[in-house]
């Protein structure tokens, strides 16, 4: 709690220091955005990618390293006219994985309001939309941004998103697909409560919509501050071909899905050379002692986790042309914050990892990193590796 208490007041130093729209002001576009604002042709094209090397260390033991590339992601759009586009993102993990992040049109109906519909990403946190590796310091991506916010986490929907320059305002309001909870088995863990539930647009199953929206903040130069919400239920395969008076199966049903209201609070903020950012994600979980006896997982009742990370150039104190950012940044989280009356919360669900490391960009479209990453977890067990990488951006 006193961590929580931190980060909330630390957010509130920046509220307290509000003012009206500065004139200078731009928002922060991820690719996606970046391509639909672009002024070129009709046809599209960005790419990013990132190569990461692993190794943990131990004094005792000893570890090999593990080379990957991690992904290469190519992004392709269309204009039809001035009003319509329709973007995608095709990605490649770990050389033989393919799998599609984006898939959506966009249609702006007026200056400040665009109707989206496909295969959107989820509004929460950071790194879920601005993934970019040119984007974020660390070779991996935050632990949060793991754990309790599946990244990356897209589904299937349709809503309107926007941008009021004047109010510094965007905002994001989606209706999509729930997470599939259950199929057989449960897909649904107290370790990772909702990662192995996306349905990432494929043959996707659906009873009732999820609301997932967010609203961003940048009237502020330097800062973006946003506010996102999840509601909703998970999509079960027992409510398929269901008997409506049967009593058995309706409950049998109801107990293979459970509710979730997510939370998530972030920010970004630069002055000069110093950078921070930070992010805080709260999941309370329904239903998990029915869904725990039905599938016999240990699925907990609430999930909570934040980070906070400050970086600073210090290229001119070396006389560097290339802007080099050492950063730190200490994240906590707990998947089983609290468990129900008949279940013991599981100790190593929850960790405390600090990342120190370097982030250095040969070009402001392509970065050299490394960091030095510890964990230790609920059982005070501890693990230390380093982490070594390159990524790129384009368009």
């Amino acid at each position: 709690m006193k961590h929580l208490i931190l980060l909330l007041l630390f957010c509130a130093t920046f509220g307290a220091k509000a003012q009206t729209k500065d004139s200078t002001v731009t928002q922060r576009k991820n690719s996606a955005q970046t391509l639909i604002d672009s002024k070129g042709g009709n046809l599209l094209m960005a790419a990013y990618g990132e190569v990461h090397y692993n190794q943990q260390v131990d004094p005792d033991t000893r570890y090999n390293g593990e080379l990957d590339v991690h992904r290469q992601v190519l992004l392709f759009g269309y204009k039809f006219d001035q009003k319509t586009s329709f973007i995608t993102e095709i990605e490649i993990e770990h050389i033989k994985e393919v799998f599609l992040e984006q898939a959506f049109l966009n249609y702006q109906a007026k200056p400040w309001l665009n109707v989206q519909a496909g295969l959107l990403l989820i509004p929460m946190g950071i790194v879920n939309e601005y993934h970019e590796p040119t984007t974020f310091n660390g070779v991996e991506r935050p632990v949060i941004d793991n754990v309790l916010v599946p990244t990356t986490w897209r589904e299937i929907g349709a809503g309107v998103a926007g941008n009021i320059p004047n109010a510094g305002l965007r905002y994001q309001l989606y209706l999509v697909n729930g997470p599939l909870g259950y199929d057989g088995s449960a897909k649904l863990n107290g370790s990772k409560p909702i990662r192995g539930a996306r349905q990432k647009g494929s043959q996707v199953t659906m009873t009732s919509p999820d609301f997932s929206g967010k609203l961003t903040y940048y009237g502020i130069k330097g800062l973006d501050f946003g506010l996102a919400g999840y509601f909703g239920n998970t999509e079960s395969s027992l409510f398929n071909n269901l008997k409506k008076d049967s009593l058995a199966q309706l409950n049998q049903a109801d107990s293979s899905s459970i509710g979730i209201a997510m939370i998530g609070v972030d920010f970004r903020y630069q002055l000069k050379k110093f950078e921070t950012r930070g992010e805080l994600i709260l999941a309370n979980l329904s239903n998990t002692d029915q869904y725990n006896a039905l599938t016999g997982t240990d699925l907990g009742t609430n999930a909570f986790g934040y980070y906070i990370e400050a970086g600073y150039d210090i290229s001119s104190l070396l006389k560097m042309k290339k802007k080099l950012v050492p950063f730190v940044r200490y994240s906590n989280f707990n998947s089983h914050n609290a468990v129900n009356e008949n279940q013991t919360s599981n100790l190593s669900y929850a960790s405390s990892v600090i990342t120190s490391g370097l982030t250095w960009y040969l070009n402001p479209n392509f970065v050299a990193k490394g960091d030095f990453q510890q964990i230790i977890n609920g059982n005070d067990k501890k693990s230390t590796t380093i982490n070594l990488g390159v990524g790129y951006w384009f368009r």
